[in-house]
């Protein structure tokens, strides 16, 4: 059985730089208050018009060219978003035809701020099989279109933007070690949008007074959030039998500084190898991993050979992590 190995990956985010000074002027806050609690100094915004798809298949086109390859010989496209353009079709339809993968299936992965880890997962077991030769993996979020901008709890967390991976098959000791992927839907109250979805539809009596913004409640969210790192990190290692001392990089969901770093204290790993970057991101989502793995790799803190650990939670509640040797 072949491995699935990821042999290129690329990002693209929003070019708008929005900064916590400039919520000083729309929300009670300030750069101070947003730093301490997030570790967030700025974030990505998209315009009007720029989707998921748009961010998606831009990062989607650079990974394939970096790999070499030619979008028609591409089996498969995958899409890990909450936050697609329409409610149907599938933002990875769109990313397939705007990258020009003629010959390539195509679906989404709604696993919120965890969907990459799950994305990846799925091309990895369709790739070992025999299913497909190879997939480009998607993660992106466009979050900010979904915020409500009078809300300082929840509107300085977000930017948008998000990164793809390309994966083929190999027989080099590369790929995806071992996965986790978790939930628990009692929680599915503390991040949701109500509104726009089959139980509360637009334009129909029962969805008055429902939220079409992004609800999150805060404090349960980060109680979660370190439970669930945690929880997930130490399940991937046990069954790949391995240790934290073995990871070259931890790569976590970039939601909350904090996160991370109570996270990175619990498994025992030092900063130095924990890779951030929420400082100048925010929270993009499914997007957030794949940019933070681009970023890590062109930094030089991920290299071939390497092994590293991703995790991610968000809505759902779901949670998960990836052991990758790079």
């Amino acid at each position: 059985m072949p491995n699935a190995a990821i042999q290129s990956i690329a990002m693209s985010v929003a070019e708008r730089v929005m900064t916590n000074e400039e919520f000083e002027k729309i929300v009670e806050t300030s750069d101070e208050w947003i730093q301490t609690r997030t570790g967030i100094k700025e974030r990505r915004v998209a315009e009007p018009g720029q989707s998921s798809s748009y961010f998606g298949a831009i990062a989607a086109a650079d990974a394939l060219k970096r790999a070499g390859v030619n979008p028609e010989d591409v089996d498969m496209v995958i899409c890990a978003t909450v936050t697609g353009d329409h409610l149907f079709p599938g933002t990875a339809c769109l990313i397939q035809e705007r990258i020009g993968a003629k010959n390539a299936g195509a679906f989404d992965v709604g696993a919120a701020c965890a969907g990459f880890i799950y994305a990846a997962e799925v091309a990895s077991s369709m790739i070992r099989n025999g299913t497909i030769r190879n997939a480009v993996v998607v993660g992106v979020d466009t979050l900010t279109h979904f915020v409500d901008w009078s809300d300082r709890s929840t509107c300085v967390l977000f930017g948008d933007g998000g990164g793809a991976a390309y994966m083929e098959a190999t027989e080099e000791d590369r790929g995806i070690v071992a996965t986790v992927m978790l939930s628990d839907g009692s929680g599915a109250k503390h991040i949701k949008i109500e509104k726009g979805g089959s139980l509360y539809p637009p334009s129909r009596p029962q969805s008055e007074g429902k939220c079409s913004t992004l609800y999150m409640a805060g404090k349960e969210v980060f109680r979660f959030a370190v439970r669930a790192m945690a929880d997930s990190c130490h399940k991937v290692l046990e069954k790949a039998g391995l240790t934290a001392d073995d990871v070259t990089l931890f790569c976590p969901h970039q939601a909350n500084l904090r996160i991370i770093t109570a996270a990175a204290e619990h498994l025992g790993l030092p900063m130095e190898r924990v890779f951030v970057n929420v400082q100048k991101y925010g929270n993009m989502g499914a997007g957030s991993i794949p940019v933070a793995l681009y970023e890590a790799e062109a930094e030089g803190a991920l290299k071939k050979g390497d092994l590293v650990m991703t995790v991610g939670f968000g809505a759902g509640l779901v949670w998960g992590a990836n052991l990758i040797r790079w």
